[in-house]
Order: structure tokens, then C-alpha cells, then sequence
């Protein structure tokens, strides 16, 4: 307790301590009324920031949904066979559509709820959220009692829960790394044990933002390029392919059960509850599909995508909008429709052999490693033969996104494809459009006059077919090459000797680089990488280059060691350079 006047003696009574604010005009000055000094200043305050807006979800509660019930309400709502038959594809997809929902809203309306900050830890049970709830139950009471009973029923709870969320989580973890069934899995799972999570994105971005982003990149790529023209000429392939099939129901089932159950926000219902009911809505899906089928046309309801970003690495900076890529997502009978489609035409393709045989993506039989296996055993090749070669990666701007259309129905025309089954390919890309959610926010729809859709059935394959006429454009080089969907791999040995390696490559990429723009599609020549491997260790290539020389080629970057397809490739092409690099896998 201070006796004395609390300005003297060193008292540390009646004094202003800040933090992160300026103080002007200070003043110490003596009250009359009391021992103690007034003390008066002026403090720079900055108003608190504006806390963003709360995210609200909305969810149904399905625990309780019974997919008996859920199936015999849909049969009695949806319209009879007969009356079915009576619509038209669209039609007849806006009323089944609406069907589902309609059912799905009676037994399970949506409510709204805070979005989680964080999504719940999946080793989480239903018997350790109990437990949980039971544990801040217990700190409660002892909070308010303050009582030791009370107290050591705390703990003993809060021991336990704790023993049992580290021996849930220790499970969970060795159960996915024993049950990895591929490496991509595998290498997924140990980083997101090792590395932070990314920095939670700034709420200054909006989901318009990012709509009009990767529409304007888009546009922008396609600007540049050379202005299309008509096409005259006639199929020269000599096998066609005119119409599509009907499906059984039969058919159907089996498409639809034997898929993956994923769900967007633009499913009627989720993908397991449908599968769940799938005899009741059988005979109305075989007829939306014959339909579209027959008639060349694709649901004008399945041609709208949901779009999420995704931030391209953890370490890049969340707030630049071109940080992002956007992932795209679609209805899954949507798939369905396309999943039809492509068992026949890949048929098609592959008995006339009209696909090209470097192309490992989207292949039966064919994967990352059928790519690195085949570049890989030519550069050793070579290697063995006293020759260098040179191992060149092109890397596409937005590719999927950029692909003309017009360009692609001249493709498939020129392999055999007619009638109406180039009708509904012309149909499927035509008229399609996005949203972007954003933090629980929907961006206004976005038209697409370019591109293959992203997160499609079908978008690979037409993507595949779309980059056949590349091929001869590399090999006119002398260049061999293999591919993984958009991702082109340039190979040529050569003698040490040979002066002419520049221009080779030089003239090639310019060649590959006027494709590219005849095409619509944009070479990124910054990310575009070239790795030199030696006809033996010690010999070392010292290309010289005149800046505007070889233009495509100055712009390119000469590696040491570069990334590749599911492997590290370094120029000594040795096991050991190998073993000291992580294997890495596409990000696809």
C-alpha cells in the first residue's frame, strides 16, 4: 500500500504504459484535491478493423434419411415411362432434376450454419465427438463450481480423451500409409504431415474476381492467336463413325454403380443417395440418355461448371489472383452422359488407331511411368552409343481452357466422325458457362467460347485428339517425343561434335510455337525447360547463344536438373543423382 504522493520516491502508481499507438501532448500537472498528479495525453488510435463477414454453409441432415423411403417417394413423384418418352432431352433432364430435389427437400431441408474455420480432423469418430462434448460439459461445471471433485472429473476426462485422439489419430495414419494403393496417395499423405498448410487466403478476393480472372486469361490467350477460318475439305479417314448406340438399362446400372461417388453443388442429390435409389431412376435416366443420344443433343442443364481455386503451391502468395488455378466441377449424371459417349468413341478410335501412340494420358495400359520409362531408356540409349542428347519439357498456358472448337469438330471430322454424333460434340461444347465459390459466395456466370471442359469425362480425350497433328511437326525435326495429356517431352541425340544442335532445336520450337498460335494454344517459353545429359560426365556442351539469334531458344531455361513426369532427371542420368532427389508426381 503506498502512504506517500505517488509522483515521488519512484512509485509506479498513475502512469500510461502503450503499445503499437503514438502519444502527443503529454502533461504531468499537480490536483488540488488530491496527492496524486493528473496525467493527460493524446493517443493515435486506429479504429479495429472491420471483422469479415461470418461464412455460412448449408447442409442436410441425412443421418436420418432412409434411402427406402427417399426411392418409393421419387417412384410415385417421378413421371410415368410413357409420359417420359413424350419430352425432349431437356425437357426431360429439368424435370427429373427438379424431381430429385423436390423429394430430397420434403425429407431433408437445407439449414444454414457457420462455416468450420478449420474441417473436422477425419480420425475424429462419432464416439470421440461424444467424448468431447462430455469433456467441455465437465469444464464447464468445474468452472462454475470451482470445486475439486468437479476438478479431478475434468482431468480424468481430459487424460483420457487426449489417450484416445492420439491412438485414433496413430491408427488412422498407419492404416492409410499400409492401405496406399499408389504413390501419388502415398506422397499426399506424408506431406500434409510435413509441410504447413498454406496461409489462409485474404478476404479482399471475391468470387467475381476470380471469375473474371480466368475468363479474361482465356480471352486474352485466344486473342493472340491466329484468326480461325473455314475448313473445306472432306474426311480422310476411311472408316466413320456416324451415331451413337442406345444403352440398355442394364447399361445404365452398371455406369452408374460402378463410378465414383463424387458430388458437386449442382447434383440434384448426392451421388451416394442416388446410387442408393438407382432402380427407381433407371428407366428415366436410359431415356435422357438415348435421348440425347438419338436427337445430338447435350442437357443444356449439365452444361454449367462450379468452379473452386485452388492456390498453385503452398508457398506462393495467396492474394495475387494468377497464384490460382481453377478447379472445375460437374454434375455427376452429367459424367454419366459422357461416360457413355466415351467407351464408344474410344472405341472407335482405338480400332481404326487414329489416337496417337506417344500419348500416355487418359490410356488404357498407359500412365506417368509408361511416359518416363520411354524417354528415359532413349536417353540411356544413347547414352551407351557415346551420343548427348537433349531432353526439352514445353510447358501450355491454361490448355485445356484455350482448345478452338472449331478446330476440334475439323479434327474429328477429318478421323471419321459425321452425322449425329458429331452433332452432340458440337452440342457438348457449345454454350457452356462456370461460377466460382469463394468463401461461401457464388460469382454470376461466366459464357466459355473456348476450351475442353476441365474435370470432365470426355475433356481429355477430345483434348488428346485436338494435339495428333503435333507429332508430325516434331518429327519433321528428327525429333522424337512422348506426352501426358498437355505436357509435350522433346528428346534428340546427337554426336558431341555437331555444330548444328541450336539451330535444330531453335527451328523446331519455332515450328512447335507456330502450331501452337495456328491452334490457339499459348507455349509458355519461361517455364518451357531444357536439360543437356553429356555423352559421359565430364564432357560439358557450352551452347553459345546471341541474344535474338535464336529467339525461342534464348528464352528457354537451361537446367541441371530437372522435374519430369513422376521422377527427377539430372544431366548425369546416374542412379545416384537419383537417390538424392524426392520422385515427384503430376499434380493432376
Amino acid at each position: 500500500v503506498s502512504t506517500t504522493a505517488t509522483h515521488k520516491s519512484g512509485n509506479q502508481l498513475d502512469l500510461i504504459y502503450t503499445r503499437c499507438c503514438s502519444v502527443d501532448n503529454s502533461l504531468v500537472a499537480p490536483l488540488h484535491t488530491s496527492d496524486h498528479f493528473l496525467i493527460t495525453a493524446n493517443l493515435a488510435l486506429t479504429p479495429e478493423a472491420a471483422h469479415a463477414p461470418t461464412q455460412v454453409t448449408f447442409r442436410r441432415n441425412l443421418r436420418s434419411l432412409s434411402p427406402s423411403c427417399l426411392s418409393s417417394v421419387v417412384s410415385s413423384t417421378l413421371p410415368s415411362l410413357s409420359q417420359f418418352s413424350a419430352l425432349d432431352t431437356n425437357s426431360a433432364t429439368d424435370t427429373f432434376c427438379s424431381t430429385l430435389t423436390s423429394c430430397l427437400d420434403n425429407f431433408c431441408p437445407l439449414s444454414s450454419r457457420p462455416a468450420r474455420s478449420t474441417p473436422s480432423a477425419p480420425w475424429l469418430s462419432d464416439v470421440l465427438h461424444e467424448d468431447r462434448s462430455k469433456l467441455r460439459a465437465a469444464e464447464r461445471k468445474w468452472h462454475k463450481s470451482r470445486n475439486s471433485t468437479d476438478l479431478s472429473v475434468y482431468q480424468s476426462l481430459l487424460s483420457s480423451f487426449s489417450a484416445n485422439v492420439f491412438t485414433a489419430k496413430t491408427s488412422y495414419y498407419h492404416d492409410k500409409i499400409n492401405n496406399c494403393c499408389d504413390a501419388r496417395t502415398l506422397f499426399k499423405t506424408f506431406s500434409s504431415l510435413l509441410n504447413p498448410p498454406p496461409p489462409p487466403p485474404p478476404s479482399t478476393l471475391t468470387a467475381d474476381d476470380f471469375a473474371v480472372f480466368f475468363t479474361n486469361k482465356t480471352r486474352t490467350i485466344s486473342d493472340q492467336s491466329t484468326p480461325q477460318t473455314e475448313d473445306n475439305f472432306t474426311t480422310t479417314n476411311a472408316h466413320s463413325f456416324s451415331s451413337f448406340s442406345p444403352l440398355s438399362e442394364t447399361d445404365v446400372s452398371k455406369l452408374i454403380l460402378s463410378s465414383h461417388p463424387t458430388t458437386c453443388p449442382l447434383d440434384p442429390i448426392p451421388t451416394h443417395l442416388l446410387q442408393a435409389i438407382s432402380s427407381s431412376v433407371i428407366p428415366s435416366l436410359t431415356h435422357i440418355i438415348n435421348s440425347s443420344l438419338h436427337s445430338g443433343t447435350f442437357p443444356s442443364a449439365f452444361k454449367q461448371a462450379r468452379v473452386s481455386p485452388l492456390l498453385k503451391k503452398p508457398s506462393l502468395n495467396p492474394a495475387l489472383l494468377e497464384n490460382y488455378r481453377p478447379v472445375s466441377l460437374l454434375p455427376f449424371i452429367a459424367k454419366t452422359l459422357e461416360r457413355a459417349v466415351f467407351n464408344q468413341l474410344s472405341m472407335f478410335l482405338v480400332q481404326n488407331n487414329l489416337l496417337d501412340s506417344n500419348q500416355s494420358g487418359f490410356k488404357s495400359g498407359h500412365s506417368t511411368e509408361t511416359a518416363l520409362l520411354s524417354v528415359t531408356e532413349a536417353l540411356r540409349l544413347a547414352r551407351a552409343a557415346s551420343k548427348s542428347s537433349v531432353l526439352i519439357l514445353l510447358d501450355l498456358s491454361a490448355a485445356f481452357d484455350t482448345v478452338n472448337h472449331q478446330i476440334l469438330l475439323s479434327t474429328l471430322r477429318k478421323m471419321g466422325i459425321s452425322g449425329t454424333a458429331l452433332q452432340w460434340l458440337n452440342s457438348y461444347l457449345s454454350d457452356r458457362s462456370f461460377m466460382v465459390s469463394w468463401r461461401g459466395e457464388v460469382s454470376k456466370s461466366q459464357q466459355l467460347a473456348t476450351g475442353v471442359p476441365q474435370g470432365s469425362v470426355l475433356g481429355p480425350l477430345l483434348f488428346s485428339i485436338y494435339m495428333t497433328s503435333l507429332g508430325s511437326v516434331i518429327q519433321k525435326h528428327g525429333f522424337s517425343y512422348h506426352c501426358y495429356a498437355d505436357d509435350t517431352q522433346l528428346y534428340f541425340s546427337f554426336q558431341p561434335d555437331d555444330p548444328t544442335v541450336v539451330a535444330r532445336i531453335s527451328a523446331c520450337l519455332s515450328d512447335i510455337s507456330s502450331w501452337m498460335n495456328d491452334h490457339h494454344l499459348q507455349l509458355n517459353l519461361t517455364k518451357t525447360e531444357l536439360l543437356v545429359v553429356p555423352a559421359n560426365p565430364s564432357f560439358h556442351h557450352n551452347f553459345s547463344i546471341q541474344p535474338g539469334t535464336f529467339f525461342f531458344f534464348w528464352h528457354m531455361k537451361k537446367k541441371k536438373k530437372k522435374k519430369n513426369p513422376g521422377y527427377v532427371f539430372c544431366t548425369r542420368l546416374t542412379e545416384t543423382c537419383h537417390s538424392t532427389c524426392i520422385p515427384l508426381l503430376f499434380s493432376r
